[in-house]
């Protein structure tokens, strides 16, 4: 194991030193009276071992004794394994915390290029099994250091030559659980690994069943399935087989202490030097000495299993998020809305390059349609804008204030975003659409809906605004999320808009509306419009079209068609019989 790993480990665990030391408080008053039992067993042995007549009483006495010790013993580990949760629960509440955190900072690149199953993979499957690891962990080391010094110091009390024999045996466990992890420790990351896996391609799976079955694609996905479960299969049971390695060959080591100490013993009894009560009392202490290390190679797995994890979990702790303003931040209040690209260039892979030294300026109130064929970067476009990516060169500005000396969460508000993929979440109506206000009136949300054209499928719902939408709006047509989307921005009333394809979903009829609702709210804001369907921007002020990342045409749509170029093909095209 990693030491740098263990290391991070502890930076989250050593928060809590306060716990840490009641548990080890309780792990030391609970095992050390547990201690103690193996010396009056001993004793009560002797006293009816070799006598004439048993002192009854005094057996009786040393019976409540034991009995006492076990109970307040038992107490005390109850004890420690509460407050030993409570440790471990409170670490892994704040690595869950700071993994969710950091999927806040980190940039869109991530999101579109892992698997989202393997992301929620990491923030579930992966922290459960460092939580398991963590409290196992936690519980057994600390009996484990009481009880193997208070055993060795009870037995040297009895016998120094017997203790000598054990303590040169038993070290042996300890070479061989650390040979036997090294070689398991990359199965079980492979594990790991492919849960992930498996955990991706089943969220794309579900998340598209309707395309699934469409295409016949259900034998297929199938298969798929099953060479990741049979590879998941593979690791988990070699991860298992090396694991499970560790606690039979540390017992057959324990073992063969334990018939050392019967023999020397017995050698010793005959001698005289031990009695038979001492004699059972070293044989339990040899086992409680060994008992913690067969206790701890028995939960091997999980303790592996638990550092894979905690290495994935790393991993993405370490990704590097979005970068910060470095020089004193712009302020963009009041923002008026002129936008500029200044030889701009941006490639997803270097190796690619898409956008090569754009320039655009774009006047306060401006409507700007963005449009060409699929791959052209016109969603790039407005993604660079708003610093969803950053550029490779160049420089953005708003109102003359260069984006990357802006706030992003200040820079995002002056800008409302309605996507062709319309994303609702499970709540209200009303939640969602003050999804970006939360502190807004009903009667906002009322008007936001009635300008988007949705006020009236709200009312026909069973609950109106209080209806409850399933996970990504399942009770919902399509249109109907979209109207919802739509309502969300008019809501927030920014000064910027951007609007990509945002009426794709929904009718002609109710399409006309929205445009109207659009004008009105587009007027004097500044607004980039991606579209397919040319006959939606007819009114730009100015129309793009973009072709492998450049703008080979810009003008008016009347001033467009006219020079018959690119635009005048794509616009005609819609119309082809």
């Amino acid at each position: 194991m990693k030491k740098s790993m263990l290391i991070r480990l502890w930076s989250y665990v050593g928060k809590y030193k306060a716990l840490l030391v009641v548990v080890f408080i309780f792990a030391i008053l609970g095992n050390t009276l547990f201690i103690f039992t193996p010396l009056l067993t001993g004793h009560a042995i002797d006293k009816i071992v070799g006598v004439d007549q048993v002192d009854f009483n005094g057996l009786i006495k040393i019976i409540i004794q034991l009995l006492i010790l076990y109970v307040i013993s038992s107490l005390f580990q109850w004890l420690m394994s509460v407050v030993s949760s409570v440790a471990s629960n409170n670490t892994i509440h704040d690595i869950r915390k700071e993994a969710f955190d950091k999927l806040n900072t980190l940039p869109l690149k991530y999101f579109d290029g892992s698997a989202h199953g393997d992301t929620i993979s990491r923030l579930t499957n992966d922290i459960d099994a460092i939580s398991d690891g963590l409290f196992q962990g936690i519980t057994q080391v600390m009996s484990a250091i009481v009880i193997i010094a208070g055993c060795f110091i009870f037995m040297l009390t009895i016998s120094p030559v017997i203790t000598l024999a054990v303590v040169l045996i038993t070290p042996l466990c300890f070479f061989i659980a650390s040979f036997i992890a090294r070689h398991s420790r990359r199965m079980f990351a492979e594990q790991s690994k492919t849960v992930g896996e498996l955990n991706g391609y089943v969220e794309e799976i579900i998340g598209n069943q309707k395309v699934v079955k469409a295409f016949g694609y259900e034998n297929k996905s199938l298969e798929r399935f099953r060479e990741i479960n049979s590879r998941l299969y593979k690791a988990g049971q070699k991860a298992q087989w090396y694991s499970s390695l560790t606690n039979p060959t540390t017992r057959l080591i324990n073992n063969i202490a334990y018939v050392s100490v019967t023999v020397i013993g017995g050698f010793l009894a005959v001698a005289g030097r031990l009695s038979v009560g001492n004699i059972a009392s070293f044989l339990t202490y040899s086992n409680q000495f060994a008992k913690p290390i067969n206790e701890i190679t028995a939960i091997t797995s999980q303790i592996q299993a638990a550092f894979a994890s905690a290495e994935r979990i790393f991993a993405l702790l370490d990704l590097e998020g979005e970068k910060p303003v470095l020089k004193p931040e712009e302020d963009l209040a009041d923002c008026k809305g002129t936008v500029s690209f200044n030889q701009v260039s941006f490639s997803y892979r270097k190796e690619v390059p898409l956008i090569r030294n754009l320039n655009l300026n774009v006047d306060k109130g401006n409507m700007i349609a963005i449009v060409g064929p699929t791959g052209s970067g016109k969603t790039t476009l407005v993604n660079l804008l708003m610093r969803f990516y950053d550029v490779n060169s160049g420089k953005i500005k708003i109102d003359g204030k260069d984006i990357y000396h802006i706030n992003r969460d200040k820079l995002r508000r002056t800008i409302g975003m309605v996507l062709q993929e319309s994303w609702l979440f499970s709540g209200t109506i009303a939640e969602n659409i003050a999804y970006g206000k939360p502190e807004a009136t009903r009667e906002e949300i009322v008007e936001a809906a009635g300008a988007a054209k949705a006020h009236g499928f709200i009312k026909r719902l069973p609950g109106g605004y209080d209806t409850m939408i399933d996970e990504e709006g399942g009770n919902l047509s399509q249109g109907q999320k979209q109207l919802l989307t739509i309502a969300r921005v008019m809501l927030i009333d920014p000064p910027m808009l951007i609007l990509d394809e945002a009426t794709s979903s929904i009718d002609t009829r109710t399409e006309i509306n929205i445009q109207k609702a659009f004008a009105e709210m587009m007027e004097g804001r500044t607004s980039f419009v991606i579209a397919h369907r040319l006959s939606t921007i007819k009114e730009a002020d100015t129309i793009l079209v973009l072709r492998h990342g450049d703008i080979v045409e810009q003008g008016s749509h009347k001033e467009l068609l006219e020079k018959k170029g690119v635009y005048y093909k794509l616009y005609y095209s819609q119309f082809a019989v």
